[in-house]
């Protein structure tokens, strides 16, 4: 396996690379924007492709670096169903996985830091955001923070996973790097209580001034969606009432983008193929599915995946690579579902 944790010395956020092997697919944790000239460097020195990008929370001390790296690599971008974030391409649900080639993480739904904040599992090691700290917890005073959801959060869902699991938080100030849920359960000061209230006492007397950078990160990091109505975009982008009649009189085959647990959690639209976006280059090409099948049946496709990130960037390779005509769902299975448009369960 690859693993890096990569450290910003201004926010002091670590963000983790991981992969299964060189020459694989690779994931990112919590990517700080000022540091994606790295990430890149680091994915071509490793011969990566970075397929996923995750952000644990929506940040107030850090510019996330989703938007960018989704820009320059046409990663899927990905964070928890309770962010406020505008659009992301892929979120996720308590219990999801966030899967790639060889790696896994398993969602885990720890508010209290802030309402959207997730916890990541990965076998022996798990990704807590700014929820569980070394020695530490998140500060529960902003963005729809409560300690009492953080104390359920880290007692009664971090701390009850095996006391060896390594912790790999977002932030650490002191330099230290990891830790145990063990040693977290022993020595950090803010769990050595006996009740949710006296740790809730705990954190409302930290009178904590706000992060430098809150008023500039919180507005940027709830805008990090692709622009999907650009005067160029505009030219592949079809309304959901358009994708239902041009599908209705033969003229367009639609292509789910979604990975497969998406499909099962929400739903398929009828009739519609499945070519799960990371393997998009493969269909799109000389021999691939969706180049034999437009070749076959002389009709244009149609992607479209959960809000429209993906299946944008989709129509966008597709005509690059000769498929004239493709367009895309804007907003994705979210608008289809507000038109009322058919899905099978």
């Amino acid at each position: 396996m690859i693993f890096r944790q990569l450290f910003d010395s201004v926010s002091s956020t670590y963000t983790y690379l991981i992969a299964s092997r060189r020459g694989g697919e690779a994931l990112i944790i919590d990517p700080v924007l000022d540091r994606v000239d790295r990430y890149v460097q680091l994915l071509g020195e490793l011969d990566l492709k970075l397929i996923k990008a995750v952000d644990t929370h929506v940040h107030a001390d850090h510019i996330s670096g989703l938007s960018e790296l989704r820009d320059r690599t046409r990663c899927i971008t990905v964070m928890g169903e309770e962010s406020g974030v505008d659009v992301v391409s892929m979120r996720v649900a308590d219990g999801d996985s966030v899967d790639i080639e060889g790696v896994s993480l398993d969602s885990i739904h720890t508010p209290g830091h802030t309402s959207d904040s997730y916890s990541f599992l990965m076998g022996d090691r798990v990704f807590t955001g700014d929820t569980l700290l070394i020695r530490g917890t998140g500060r529960t005073d902003f963005q729809n923070g409560s300690a009492e959801a953080q104390y359920d959060s880290i007692f009664n869902r971090l701390l009850r996973l095996p006391t060896e699991t390594l912790v790999y938080p977002a932030h650490d100030y002191k330099g230290d790097t990891v830790s145990t849920i063990g040693e977290e359960k022993a020595f950090n000061p803010r769990l050595q209580v006996d009740s949710m209230q006296e740790y809730v006492d705990i954190m409302g007397s930290l009178d904590l001034p706000n992060p430098r950078m809150m008023d500039v990160a919180v507005p940027a990091n709830l805008h990090l969606g692709l622009d999907q109505e650009t005067p160029e975009r505009a030219q592949w982008t079809l309304d959901a009432e358009t994708v239902i009649a041009a599908v209705d009189s033969g003229d367009g085959v639609l292509v789910d983008l979604r990975d497969r647990s998406e499909r099962e959690r929400h739903g398929v639209i009828p009739g519609s193929v499945h070519a799960p976006y990371p393997d998009l280059d493969e269909h799109i090409a000389s021999g691939g599915l969706l180049k034999e099948l437009v070749r076959a049946g002389d009709r244009r496709l149609i992607f479209y995946c959960a809000f429209g990130e993906r299946s944008s960037m989709a129509a966008e390779s597709a005509r690059a690579a000769g498929l004239a005509g493709s367009c895309h769902l804007k907003g994705g299975l979210k608008a289809w579902r507000e038109v009322g448009g058919p899905l099978d369960t």
